[in-house]
């Protein structure tokens, strides 16, 4: 159920750079470095800001939009033709939207894969996609099946995308700030001929670098929300229907993972070894908080 946060960070990651460049190919936009050789830390800093909320929220933006493409996600139509599956799941999702109080109902979408799954994602609530993998789909009855949408619709009313957005603009923001004192360190060791090249590259390398590190601050967040999001679906489906779609997604896991031990451990349970690199906390953890 990470696809959400993956999507959006990739496609913050490369809307980032490609804002960064772009400015840099601009002559004289921004000049942070002085007359003096010297860099302007205050310019340079709502530079930073600029370019770091712009790039968060295009990335907001285009978060629908990049997950239907990427996920080939099929949306449905609630007034088109149907079929018995596809009509239960379109109106459990209007159902619990409602009960969250959203005014406007999300998308709701099918992706083919294997993998039992679900994402919740979209710049506003008016504009929101909750998507299921044909996956979970399979797997799952019924009753686990509305917890995790629920849970995915609990995100949504919670506005988690939104804060997400804000707190990766701040994240953005320092990445593109320390790329660049980075990289104007890095210019003083080299021929001043070669420097422009130099510091151009390093700006490049310093802020995939730093967006990887600035990563991990998103994913604790991440992990923080989901208390929240399980919390918000079990007041909408159910205590029980929650507890029951988390205990079934832990007995996938477990079998997926006699199977496939590393990528069960890396997609689903997040175990301590991956634990700063998921989206997620372990499902024993949240069983335990939900109890």
């Amino acid at each position: 159920m990470g696809k959400r946060i993956f999507y959006f960070l990739l496609t913050n990651v490369l809307v980032l750079l490609t804002i960064s460049i772009i400015f840099m190919l601009i002559p004289g936009t921004w000049n942070y470095i002085g007359e003096n050789g010297q860099l302007q830390l205050g310019t340079l800093l709502i530079f930073s800001a600029i370019i770091g909320f712009t790039g968060s929220f295009i990335s907001l933006g285009l978060s629908r939009w990049m997950a239907k493409k990427m996920m080939g996600v099929q949306v449905l139509d609630p007034n088109g033709n149907l079929n018995a599956q596809e009509r239960q799941i379109v109106d459990k999702v209007h159902r619990l939207s409602r009960a969250a109080g959203l005014m406007h109902m999300p998308e709701v979408g099918i992706y083919q894969a294997k993998e039992v799954n679900a994402f919740a994602t979209g710049p506003t609530k008016k504009r929101s996609l909750v998507a299921v993998s044909s996956g979970l789909l399979q797997e799952m009855d019924d009753d686990a099946i509305e917890g995790v949408i629920a849970h995915e619709v609990a995100h949504i009313a919670n506005g988690d995308m939104v804060t997400m957005t804000l707190l990766q603009g701040v994240v953005n923001t320092f990445v593109v700030f320390l790329a660049r004192i980075a990289a104007f360190i890095v210019t003083r060791f080299v021929k001043e001929e070669i420097a422009p090249i130099v510091h151009f590259l390093a700006i490049i390398f310093f802020q995939i670098i730093f967006s990887a590190l600035g990563s991990l601050l998103v994913f604790a967040y991440s992990r923080h929300r989901e208390f929240h999001a399980d919390k918000g679906g079990a007041d909408l489906a159910g205590k029980d229907k929650m507890r029951h779609s988390l205990e079934a997604l832990k007995l996938y896991s477990n079998r997926v993972r006699q199977e496939e031990q590393a990528i069960a451990t890396l997609k689903i349970n997040g175990n301590k070894k991956a634990s700063i690199f998921s989206t997620h906390p372990s499902l024993d953890e949240r069983i335990a908080r939900l109890s």
